[in-house]
């Protein structure tokens, strides 16, 4: 399978020993979590932890990671940090297509570079702040180097979350304190035909459909259109 593949499943289609199985299996679940003594909290997170499991990758090393999004929300896993093509990248913006609620998906894609990265969700939370990466959706990956790995002792992996976070609700600063005394007529059009002209070029639900295409060797993006 080429890198950057990837397979999609429902859940009820897929039976189990018809394939070869992962190298990583990641499940997406609400599950309880203490965070201090006598004090626990249902979130969303990855393989039933927080953080989630330390994933260890070698780099240029291609690998198959099932997963599995058990909640009723479609979600998007990201790879933080590595230079993937945008079908397995994990941000819609990209053109990654979400995992289905109670769905899953196979993907494939060659790890790099080498160092600490991320793997997270990429809902927008907005101002639900038990969504997105509000919740506990966030795990360590490690890429181990082809070349000069490193010596040491003891390696030690931290993730820090502050949880069940608060917006302002007013009180302590005023809540229109960035509000101008008159709305600028010429910057609010201006700004939202630039914004209506930059989604006919970038939706692919606009205008035929869109292919966003990473270059692994240059670093560089190209977007190609075409219809359906």
């Amino acid at each position: 399978m080429a890198a950057g593949a990837i397979l999609f499943y429902p859940q009820h289609l897929f039976a189990a020993g018809a394939e070869a199985a992962a190298d990583y299996t990641v499940r997406i679940k609400a599950a309880p979590i203490e965070i201090a003594s006598d004090r626990i909290l249902s979130t969303v997170m990855y393989n039933g932890q927080f953080p989630g499991p330390l994933i260890r990758f070698k780099e240029g090393r291609q690998v198959t990671v099932d997963v599995f999004n058990e909640t009723d929300t479609p979600e998007q896993l990201h790879w933080h940090g590595q230079f993937v093509s945008p079908d397995v990248d994990g941000a819609a913006e990209v053109g990654t297509l979400y995992i289905p609620a109670h769905g899953r998906r196979r993907i494939t894609f060659t790890p790099g570079p080498a160092g600490l990265r991320f793997y997270h969700t990429h809902n927008r939370a907005g101002a639900d702040l038990s969504a997105g990466q509000y919740s506990g959706q966030v795990g360590p990956v490690y890429i181990e180097p082809k070349e000069n790995p490193g010596r040491y002792d003891r390696e030690v992996f931290l993730v820090l979350k502050e949880f069940e976070p608060t917006l302002s609700r007013g009180g302590d600063m005023p809540q229109d304190f960035l509000s101008p005394s008159a709305i600028d007529k010429t910057l609010k059009e201006t700004g939202e035909a630039a914004i209506k002209a930059s989604l006919a070029q970038a939706m692919p639900r606009l205008r035929g459909r869109l292919q966003v295409i990473y270059d692994q060797r240059s670093h560089a993006w190209s977007r190609r259109t075409y219809s359906s």
